[in-house]
């Protein structure tokens, strides 16, 4: 039986040994999204603009939310919960995704000698085009209704490297634990939702009472969210120390998913 490296090298050595073939299966993977549809494309730019209008309408007008107490202005409101959700888009985009990776790709497995740990990969590169689409809309109200952005927006490949790592993780752990327990996908859909109520998407952690702001931050979306909206809409840096502990995190859960994926993935031809 083939034995798969569970090297922390072998993580990235992969998808550079297969980076063609990730590429080639991202672009079929967004272009099939559309695939039919009249605008095609397109609408991985209107499904943004939307989104952003109705939450916006919703949180700011219904309910007359406001994320300084001083401010009144909807425009910064709906940039900073647009800030958030495309953090948690990202992460839901590929965790929700992930238990029927390899359900949906049973001809990968049986039939052919295909690197099946890329899967999560062609997923989170899916994602990251989205994502880039959703980010190029909040630029383009940002600089339409508040000028040009801070220069800390530099920081920002930088500041979303930790969660992509906790994306893989999670990715792979589910990706393999799906194959044998089919329930994971509908059980991941509930957590993913409850994650997004309980994270600092909707409003700011200083509307908690004190006594619960130290719970929110055992959300993992936590801390990539904040960061995110310190260098978009706040022209400061992240937390450093809070960053290179999270970034190490992320990265020992990465590397944990890895060595999951690689050592179960033996019975899934008999499991499937």
């Amino acid at each position: 039986m083939q034995n798969f490296s569970i090297s922390p090298k072998e993580m990235i050595a992969s998808l550079w040994r297969n980076r063609s073939l990730v590429m080639a299966l991202i672009k079929r993977e967004v272009v099939g999204r559309y695939q039919g549809s009249f605008l095609g494309i397109l609408w991985s730019f209107f499904n943004p603009i939307f989104m952003l209008a109705v939450y916006t309408f919703v949180f700011s007008v219904v309910f007359k939310a406001r994320w300084n107490a001083g401010s009144d202005s909807k425009t910064e409101f709906a940039l900073v919960l647009f800030a958030g959700l495309m953090v948690f888009n990202l992460f839901a985009d590929c965790v929700n995704r992930a238990p029927g990776l390899i359900l949906s790709n049973v001809n990968y497995v049986k039939k052919v000698v295909f690197p099946l740990e890329i899967l999560p990969w062609v997923v989170l590169g899916a994602a990251l085009f989205h994502a880039f689409i959703s980010l190029s809309v909040w630029l383009l109200f940002y600089v339409t209704f508040l000028g040009l952005p801070h220069i800390t927006i530099l920081l920002l490949p930088m500041v979303v490297l930790p969660i992509l790592l906790l994306v893989m993780g999670i990715s792979w752990s589910l990706a393999s634990l799906g194959v044998y327990l089919r329930d994971v996908s509908q059980l991941i859909s509930i957590v993913t939702t409850v994650l997004m109520f309980m994270s600092p998407i909707f409003y700011p952690i200083s509307a908690l009472p004190q006594q619960y702001q130290t719970f929110l931050f055992l959300n993992p979306l936590t801390v990539p969210i904040e960061q995110v909206r310190q260098v978009l809409m706040w022209n400061e840096q992240p937390d450093w120390l809070m960053y290179g502990a999270f970034l190490v995190v992320t990265s020992f859960i990465a590397w944990l998913g890895f060595v999951w994926f690689q050592k179960t993935r033996k019975g899934f031809a008999d499991v499937l």
